[in-house]
């Protein structure tokens, strides 16, 4: 079965979806009507690898352009959730602001499968790249998605997944990572334009690359490093940067209008700056000295595929 919730015009509606597709006994969601006046959230069920993975989509209002909608894939944190992620960071308003789709997957065990890190997801090798892969396949399915504004994000142990995809797959234009670091060989990777955001002071995915603070008690390569290797990926000019109160910027033109962009937050933690409360488990309190959401869309907004 699949459970479908929808909003409209600020009502929510709950409803079971019981068309069964053909003798296999599988249940089909209910296509979203591109174009309604009224947004609408709904939960699709994706099957990868034999499991049955939860997704929470949410259609902005107003019809999508000649191409379709754009699309922005929300990877919650290790012990996180796709609800949680929609709930503390804003997307859903920014989404039927700006008129894009925003999809929340839930990971295994509230973890996701970034190489060497994190949880139940990485100890049973779970094959995330393929399951975020057949999950824009099926939302494509469902919505018109322009093929070209396609984008990926995530906090902390969703953010090393955001890399591991830009790593081994060119399914994602831009992507932005929050909170996380890069845990596979990205040798090989398509060009992508990055704009990472990181505290100053996360003790649990540090900036320096040594091991982190419990319960991840993650360690990788300086982010620095990671930060490098994207700009020679991308053939990137020498970055310019600048000092704004807390925020020290550090922006990289590169061919064919890709960009290398990095944000470090004074004072800041392990969280999603700008949130309104910190939902998501060890996060810090969140700064204030950024929107995150807002910061991130302005980005993936100036990035389109060829």
């Amino acid at each position: 079965m699949v459970f479908v919730r929808m909003r409209w015009a600020g009502t929510v509606a709950l409803a079971l979806v019981l068309s069964a597709t053909g003798c296999s006994g599988k249940q089909a969601p209910t296509q979203p009507a591109a174009g309604s006046e009224s947004a609408a959230t709904q939960v699709i069920s994706v099957e990868s690898a034999g499991r049955d993975r939860k997704v929470i989509l949410h259609r902005p209002p107003g019809t999508p352009g000649p191409s379709g909608y754009p699309l922005v894939v929300m990877l919650h944190g290790g012990l996180g959730s796709a609800a949680q992620a929609e709930s503390s960071y804003g997307w859903d308003a920014t989404a039927d602001k700006a008129g894009f789709v925003v999809a929340y997957p839930d990971g295994v065990d509230r973890t996701w499968n970034a190489g060497t890190c994190c949880g139940g997801a990485q100890r049973a090798d779970v094959d995330d790249v393929a399951f975020l892969t057949e999950l824009v396949d099926q939302v494509s399915a469902l919505l018109p998605i322009d093929a070209k504004r396609r984008y990926l994000t995530g906090m902390s142990n969703g953010a090393m997944m955001t890399y591991r995809m830009a790593c081994q797959s060119s399914l994602f234009v831009a992507i932005a990572p929050v909170a996380g670091t890069q845990l596979v060989d990205c040798e090989g990777a398509v060009p992508t334009s990055v704009l990472h955001i990181h505290g100053a002071d996360d003790s649990q995915v540090r900036m320096d690359g040594e091991r982190g603070a419990a319960p991840g008690r993650v360690s990788g390569p300086p982010l620095a490093q990671v930060i490098q290797g994207w700009r020679t990926r991308d053939d990137c000019a020498e970055p310019r940067r600048s000092v704004a109160g807390a925020l020290t910027t550090a922006t990289s033109e590169c061919a064919d209008g890709r960009a290398v962009t990095w944000i470090v937050i004074a004072g800041a933690g392990h969280q999603w700056p700008g949130s309104k409360r910190s939902t998501y488990p060890g996060a810090d309190s969140p700064s204030q000295a950024l929107d995150a959401t807002a910061e991130i869309w302005r980005f993936f907004e100036g990035h389109r595929g060829r």
